[in-house]
């Protein structure tokens, strides 16, 4: 019986698997050690790569994280945007109440609080991650919003730049500041609150 053929490597798989482990690396390291002790040498070491393989990728320790952050953008539920049963309050809730429970996950929290804080030292890491991070999502509740709108299920003239603002800007600001814990009841109340002041006026 002749010698079974070696199998060729599959190199698209073998880059897939060093990209993957070098995200989670970045991740798993800025919650260890914060943003401003993160080093490519460090990345490479932990996902078992040469820094070279990070350079040719990504430029920058700020690139790896902020691709790392924004892969989970690219999950088909994500993706989809917000639920639309028909019931704007539930909709809302759901998903602020499946945000809640992501930003008290450590494996979350910790390397998005270390990259936000950064971001606020450095305009143009600040910049990327609100393109990256916060417009996609922050896009996805303004068309529940105008969905919600065009059904008469919230003023006609309401700002949705603005409403939006309203769900989720004192979400963040609780989480930055750690002024009060971020719990399903905090969120429910938060949807009720905006949306009494949303809803249609009588004639």
């Amino acid at each position: 019986m002749p010698p079974t053929p070696a199998r060729t490597p599959d190199a698209g798989r073998r880059s897939e698997r060093s990209r993957r482990a070098i995200l989670d690396a970045s991740l798993a390291l800025v919650g260890e050690v914060g943003y401003h002790k993160l080093t490519i040498e460090a990345i490479a070491a932990r996902a078992g790569v040469g820094k070279q393989t990070i350079y040719r990728w990504w430029p920058s320790k700020a690139a790896v994280l902020l691709d790392a952050f924004t892969a989970r953008t690219e999950d088909p539920e994500y993706a989809a945007g917000l639920p639309d049963t028909g019931d704007l309050a539930a909709d809302l809730k759901l998903v602020l109440r499946a945000t809640v429970d992501e930003f008290d996950d450590p494996a979350f929290e910790a390397p998005y609080r270390a990259l936000a804080v950064a971001g606020a030292l450095d305009p143009d890491l600040s910049r990327q991650f609100t393109e990256r991070l916060n417009e996609p999502g922050l896009a996805a509740y303004r068309e529940r919003l105008r969905s919600a709108r065009e059904a008469g299920q919230i003023a006609p003239g309401t700002d949705l730049d603005v409403a939006v603002e309203l769900l989720t800007g004192p979400f963040f600001a609780r989480w930055l500041s750690r002024s009060g814990g971020l719990t399903h009841a905090f969120t429910d109340a938060l949807v009720d609150t905006v949306l009494a002041g949303l809803r249609p006026r009588d004639p």
